[in-house]
């Protein structure tokens, strides 16, 4: 598993999955990608009173297939199929004292984000495999500290960085 993650808030993470058991059926092949961060600033939830579920970037190609509003607590949602070859987008917001974990169970993956009292703590998460395509549920499991929204969208995989030779 490949992790990139920006340190400030909000925070970019991209993960590519490894091919093993996170097949069904016939797919067979997994052959995950490395993307690197995309150029622009990564979605982020509106700042005001409540938290709203972050925001995709339209002009990159990305589209919502689900989103659950502010929320406290443990609590899951489901999220619609969409076009093979495209790249699952998770990007979860959470503002409040602890950490929460969020899980998607058809990709057999989940990862933590630590909240902040301050401003809301910000993940952008890119799953890139076959199986990325299908219907499915996330689930987030929070301290009743911790407040959060979420939005699972699609869109076109980061495109990988050239090694460099110095």
């Amino acid at each position: 598993m490949t992790v990139r993650r920006r340190t400030a808030a909000p925070a970019l993470l991209l993960l590519t999955l490894a091919a093993a058991g996170c097949t069904s059926g016939n797919e067979t092949d997994d052959t995950p990608t490395t993307p690197t961060p995309r150029t622009s600033s990564p979605p982020t939830s509106k700042h005001s009173g409540t938290l709203t579920p972050p925001e995709l970037d339209p002009e990159a190609g990305e589209v919502v297939a689900g989103q659950r509003g502010e929320t406290r607590g443990n609590a899951s949602f489901s999220y619609d199929a969409g076009s093979r070859g495209k790249a699952l987008i998770v990007v979860v917001s959470c503002r409040g004292t602890g950490t929460i974990k969020v899980s998607v169970p058809v990709l057999g993956t989940d990862f933590p984000l630590e909240c902040s009292t301050a401003e809301p703590a910000v993940t952008y998460n890119q799953l890139i495999m076959n199986a990325a395509h299908k219907a499915g549920t996330v689930a987030v499991t929070a301290p009743s500290t911790v407040t959060w929204a979420l939005t699972v969208g699609r869109g076109n995989a980061a495109e990988q960085e050239s090694p460099t030779t110095g």
